[in-house]
């Protein structure tokens, strides 16, 4: 993810401060893992050094004082490249799952029938999570539990390789 262009996206909306696109980026993207305030701000300063955001006015109503940003339309441009661009599958496979089960060989199976029950207790999480949740963490959790499920189905895979391999 391009944070970036995520916050260009929510300055599509109205001129925003740091503080409040700090604030939209965590709630939107529940489950992501939330922006530093220090990592807003200095993703703030290259938009407006490369012509993608700026300084649409500075405010202080009895507290600090906040700069509101603005998309320009160098940054509408970039934004609309970046949403029609399509993402390309990981091209290796970087799961710390997978290389563990590569390193530990045919002792991965105690380890593999932990995972599983790590996978199983965070889907219950997660699935009890969606009955109370904004739709971004529905969403959020429905992501999550198709990715555990994937995990899940290679974990089930990956033992019944080690049985056969154990039994030729």
């Amino acid at each position: 993810m391009s944070t970036g262009h995520v916050l260009l996206g929510f300055l599509m909306e109205h001129p925003k401060h740091g503080y409040e696109l700090k604030k939209e980026h965590d709630h939107r993207l529940a489950g992501a893992k939330p922006l530093a305030y220090g990592q807003v701000y200095a993703t703030l300063q290259r938009l407006e050094r490369d012509g993608l955001a700026e300084v649409a006015e500075t405010q202080q109503e009895g507290g600090p004082e906040r700069t509101l940003y603005a998309i320009t339309d160098g940054g509408r441009a970039e934004l609309e490249r970046w949403l029609n661009t399509v993402e390309p599958s990981a091209p290796y496979v970087a799961s710390p799952l997978f290389a563990r089960v590569a390193v530990a060989g045919k002792a991965a199976d105690g380890y593999l029938v932990r995972q599983r029950e790590a996978h199983l207790a965070r889907m219950r999480e997660l699935t009890a999570e969606k009955t109370s949740g904004t739709p971004a963490q529905v969403l959020a959790a429905d992501y999550a539990l198709q990715h555990l499920d994937a995990d899940l189905r290679w974990i089930e895979t990956a033992l019944a390789r080690m049985k056969e391999d154990s039994n030729a």
